[in-house]
């Protein structure tokens, strides 16, 4: 079994080199998604010399996403978050996102939101 510590430390490290790259401009915000062993998080970032700003949130703990969200597997509800993103983006007048993996491998519940995203219409 690996240490949670490595396995948190490798994520930190591939985040790192991922940000080295990539970053939230206001033609293309970032969609940076986060993940924990119950909920997903995702957010649109524009990133600026002043800090950074969020534009639009979605989460597993949203109202709208909470009241669907029993009986489903977890892969399921990050779909609804990425489509609810999505949905919040076009209504904010976002079309294209660069996207954030946060370090975490491009898989599951990372694939699901940016796959869902996508069908609903953000372009990456």
């Amino acid at each position: 079994m690996v240490n949670k510590s490595k396995r948190v430390s490798a994520r930190l490290r591939r985040k790192a080199a991922i940000r080295k790259r990539i970053s939230g401009t206001t033609e293309r915000p970032r969609l940076c998604v986060f993940r924990t062993s119950e909920h997903m998080y995702a957010q649109v970032i524009v990133d600026e010399k002043q800090g950074s700003k969020t534009l639009v949130t979605a989460s597993t703990r949203c109202a709208e996403i909470a009241a669907q969200r029993e009986g489903k597997k977890k892969s399921e509800r990050a779909a609804m978050v990425g489509k609810l993103v999505a949905e919040r983006c076009a209504a904010a007048g976002i079309k294209k996102v660069v996207f954030d993996r946060n370090g975490f491998i491009y898989h599951g519940r990372i694939k699901a939101v940016a796959d869902a995203a996508r069908e609903a219409g953000l372009e990456f």
